[in-house]
């Protein structure tokens, strides 16, 4: 059993990197073997719009005809039985390299047909983890709440199933004296990250024990 888990955050050991290594840490308690990929370490575009994945007869017909960097990872995670995506949300939605991977990931196998059925090949236990600056009672106020259940439903539509945590209030900088910032309480986010987020990473572990339970099961 293999569980993959996706980086779109810049930063290889901060918030999202450190949450997503819990939820391997998860699946790996429950027997995966398991991989970190950051996808800033590596070289790719989002859906150039080319339409190989739904030319009838075609060679690439239902999978990514694009030959850059992120093609190797999109065909490790199509044999994957967990794939877990984590990323921080700038400016109301996922990262630039997040958003580039969901197109490449997800467009391919959803069809123009009546109910834009999905035609993935096989089972995949997916989830997703996001973190975020805005605490949690604002997240309607900013439409975060909208936009992390958007993705989180075609990922569904997609795949059958999607879990999801929210990190908010996270912990930007060690230092906040270092950076434009004033909009923020330090000791308080300071705080949080001392008794906080450590729950998270417990939930972002259970969240990898879960999906890997579930794949194991044939879910």
């Amino acid at each position: 059993m293999q569980a993959i888990a996706i980086n779109g955050s810049p930063r290889k050991k901060w918030n999202t990197a450190t949450l997503l290594q819990k939820a391997l840490d998860g699946a790996a308690s429950a027997g995966a073997r398991t991989e970190l990929v950051h996808l800033y370490d590596h070289q790719y575009t989002g859906c150039i719009s080319c339409f190989a994945c739904k030319k009838i007869g075609g060679k690439s017909y239902g999978h990514c005809a694009v030959r850059d960097g992120l093609a190797p990872i999109l065909k490790r995670v199509a044999t994957a039985d967990v794939l877990i995506l984590g990323s921080p949300l700038y400016f109301y939605t996922e990262s630039g390299q997040m958003r580039s991977f969901l197109e490449r990931l997800l467009f391919p196998y959803l069809t123009y047909t009546p109910g834009f059925r999905s035609i993935f090949p096989g089972k995949l236990a997916t989830g997703l983890i996001y973190t975020m600056n805005v605490p949690e009672p604002h997240l309607a106020d900013y439409g975060q709440d909208r936009s992390t259940a958007a993705t989180q439903g075609v990922m569904t539509r997609i795949f059958g199933n999607c879990a999801m945590l929210l990190s908010t209030d996270t912990l930007q900088f060690k230092d906040y004296s270092k950076y434009v910032s004033t909009c923020w309480d330090p000791a308080a986010k300071a705080k949080r990250r001392k008794e906080v987020f450590p729950q998270d990473c417990r939930k972002a572990f259970e969240m990898g024990a879960g999906l890997a339970a579930r794949a194991k099961a044939g879910e």
